[in-house]
Parts: structure tokens; C-alpha cells; sequence
């Protein structure tokens, strides 16, 4: 065998190997790492957008939490004013009702004085009758001299 015709059948062989190689095996690997390629794509393009919404809904959850940092701040001070006003709504009353029972206790005070100063009005002038009685010895008529105790008891 000649070695001019032995290079020129494996060249015939190889020609018809890389034929066949690009007709039937190269198209279906081709369209294998097209579609890959596009499926690398789609996902790097799918975690870019993903990025970009997880950025936006971080960006809206800062927005929502200092909303309700405001919101939770401002409805405190309301209820810490709300809390104070009944504070003070509960002084007054209870310094009215103090200033009612310090009244009404001024006002016994003062009837109950009063009875005190009439009886010792009656006991004085019932002693006075007794002592009169005593230094004039004889009996003193109460409904005849009630004119003259009235008078002492006023006096008094």
C-alpha cells in the first residue's frame, strides 16, 4: 500500500466524517447550547429583575416602617395627652369634692356649734334660774319670768 494513497483515504474519511459531524451531530449540540445560552440569559436577566424588585420592595418596606414609627409615635403623644387631660379632669373633680366635703364638713362643724351654744345657753340660764333661786330662797316661776330668760339666753 502506498502511503499517498492511504493519507489520501483517511483524508476522504475525514472529510466525510467532518460532513457528517456538521450535518447531523453539530446542529442538534448547536441548538443544545443556544438554548442554554438563552436559558442563561432569561436567568441571569430574571435575577436582575429580581434584584431590582428586591430593592424596590426594601425601598417600600423602609417607607412602610417609618410610616408606622411615625404613625405608632404620634398615636403615643395622643394617648399621653389623652392620659394627661383625664389626669387633670380626675384633680379637679376630686379637688371640687374635697371643696364639697370640706363645705359640708364646715357647715356641721357649724350647726353642730350652734346646737352646743344653745345648750349651753339653756344650762346657763337654768343655772342662772337655780342660783336665782338660791339667793332670793324662794321658788322662781319658769313660765312667769320666761320673758326675762329669753332675754339672758340672748344675751348670752
Amino acid at each position: 500500500m502506498n502511503i499517498n494513497a492511504t493519507l489520501f483515504a483517511q483524508a476522504i474519511v475525514f472529510a466525510i466524517l467532518v460532513w457528517f459531524t456538521m450535518k447531523f451531530v453539530w446542529p442538534p449540540i448547536a441548538k443544545a447550547l443556544d438554548e442554554r445560552a438563552l436559558k442563561i440569559s432569561d436567568g441571569l436577566a430574571a435575577a436582575e429583575k429580581a434584584k431590582t424588585e428586591l430593592a424596590v420592595a426594601n425601598k417600600r418596606v423602609e417607607e412602610e416602617l417609618s410610616k408606622s414609627r411615625n404613625e405608632s409615635a404620634t398615636r403615643l403623644a395622643d394617648a399621653e395627652r389623652r392620659a394627661q387631660t383625664l389626669i387633670e379632669e380626675a384633680k379637679a373633680r376630686a379637688t371640687e369634692e374635697a371643696a364639697k366635703i370640706v363645705a359640708a364638713a364646715r357647715q356641721e362643724a357649724e350647726a353642730e356649734a350652734f346646737k352646743a351654744r344653745e345648750a349651753l345657753r339653756d344650762e346657763v340660764a337654768a343655772l342662772a334660774v337655780k342660783g336665782a333661786e338660791q339667793i332670793l330662797q324662794r321658788e322662781v316661776n319658769a313660765s312667769v319670768h320666761a320673758e326675762m330668760l329669753t332675754r339672758l339666753k340672748t344675751e348670752l
